[in-house]
């Protein structure tokens, strides 16, 4: 009996990575650039889209949407020691369905899945200059990987973020000799990004996602790298999107900026690029006051501009590397530069996302602050991908 388990859950194993991963870790072991991980054909089919009319609600949006084929529940934040030793850090969770609810098949095994979990966990190390990141992928069953509402819990293996008590969350990762142990303690609570937690990414009906965040989650805890143990604080921002659409056939990737500033105030902003190096009309970003209030952005109510790039030694890709975002209705001009100049990380998917360094006006007033900067689509376009 012993013989037959360990082959019937090795073969499932097989099946499951050959489909997802073994692309990407054979890539990655001869040196080669690790593949996308490319969406089925037709895959849609069958799958929930999001529409206008539905609003994200509490706490049962806290937990996976197997109808919808992408999820995914990041965080990211900048913390420091007392003596003013900098880290960032990442650490997102994906899942992805391999088929509709209405076709997934009733398998008696608690191996059986039709959602696969991968996870990107990545620090920065702004004192060392060094940037370490690795991905994870488990299947969503036998406890391996996966996500609840209440009390809210999402994971994969020894990766996980979850809930402690109200309003706190406990986010801890360990990878060989680094790790982070945070308590996340939220000021503001869920933040509806779009129009009341609906996105709209492109020109057709279902090119869309519903997304919150958490745009103020006080950190408190540890990082530990290479054997030693540091005390530190800061701020972390959590956002939770989900879909099913992909990229409209003529969008290759996006710029995200989510940036926490001393005034108390949050801005969140992204640029859809197109395949032309034009800018997407459905571009949009929020503001977030100190108080909590939100003004909703588009298109036209804000400039990025790129100031400096940064070539990639590891993909050979382009990024832009220094910014200004000017938001004139709100008396808003900031600047914003990478801690470190390499946060790309090549994993399953070739992207950037780092920390950044944030100064200007608001208001009339001088502010600083951190945030994090994502850019896709720069190493190779991220048109029907995960």
């Amino acid at each position: 009996m012993l013989r037959i388990s360990r082959t019937a859950i090795l073969l499932v194993f097989v099946v499951i990575v050959a489909v997802l991963a073994l692309p990407a870790l054979l890539a990655r072991r001869t040196g080669l650039r690790p593949p996308q991980l490319v969406a089925p054909a037709g895959a849609v089919g069958g799958f929930a889209r999001a529409t206008p009319g539905y609003t994200p609600a509490f706490p049962q949006d806290f937990g996976p949407h197997p109808d919808f084929q992408t999820e995914w529940w990041y965080y990211t934040g900048n913390v420091e020691t007392s003596d003013g030793r900098h880290f960032g850090y990442e650490l997102t969770f994906f899942r992805r369905a391999l088929a509709p609810t209405g076709q997934q098949q009733n398998r008696l095994s608690a191996w059986a899945t039709d959602q696969i979990y991968m996870a990107h966990f990545a620090l920065t190390d702004v004192g060392e200059r060094r940037f370490h990141a690795f991905e994870h992928f488990a299947r969503g069953a036998a406890g391996l990987a996966g996500a609840q509402p209440a009390p809210y819990r999402v994971w994969l293996e020894n990766w996980s973020v979850e809930e402690v008590a109200p309003h706190k969350r406990r986010l801890r990762a360990t990878e060989g000799a680094i790790a982070i142990d945070l308590l996340l303690t939220d000021s503001k609570g869920p933040i509806l990004e779009g129009d009341r937690g609906y996105s709209q990414k492109g020109p057709d009906q279902g090119d869309a996602s519903y997304y919150y965040s958490f745009t103020r989650l006080v950190s408190e805890g540890t990082v530990e790298l290479a054997g030693k143990v540091y005390q530190v604080n800061g701020s972390s921002w959590m956002d939770h999107e989900w879909s099913t659409s992909a990229l409209a056939a003529d969008q290759v990737g996006w710029d995200w900026f989510a940036l926490q500033l001393d005034d108390g105030s949050e801005l969140m902003l992204y640029h859809i690029r197109r395949a032309d190096g034009s800018i997407d009309p459905f571009s949009s970003g929020m503001l977030i006051g100190a108080d909590g209030s939100t003004r909703r952005l588009s298109a036209g109510d804000f400039t990025i501009s790129n100031t400096a790039t940064w070539r990639s030694p590891h993909s050979g890709a382009t990024y832009p590397a220094r910014w200004i975002i000017a938001l004139p209705t709100a008396g808003l001009s900031l600047t914003i530069e990478p801690y470190l100049a390499d946060q790309e990380l090549n994993l399953s998917f070739t992207y950037w996302e780092g920390a950044v360094l944030v100064s200007g006006q608001h208001g009339g007033r001088t502010v600083h602050g951190d945030g994090y900067v994502e850019m896709t689509g720069y190493a190779a376009s991220m048109q029907g991908q995960f």
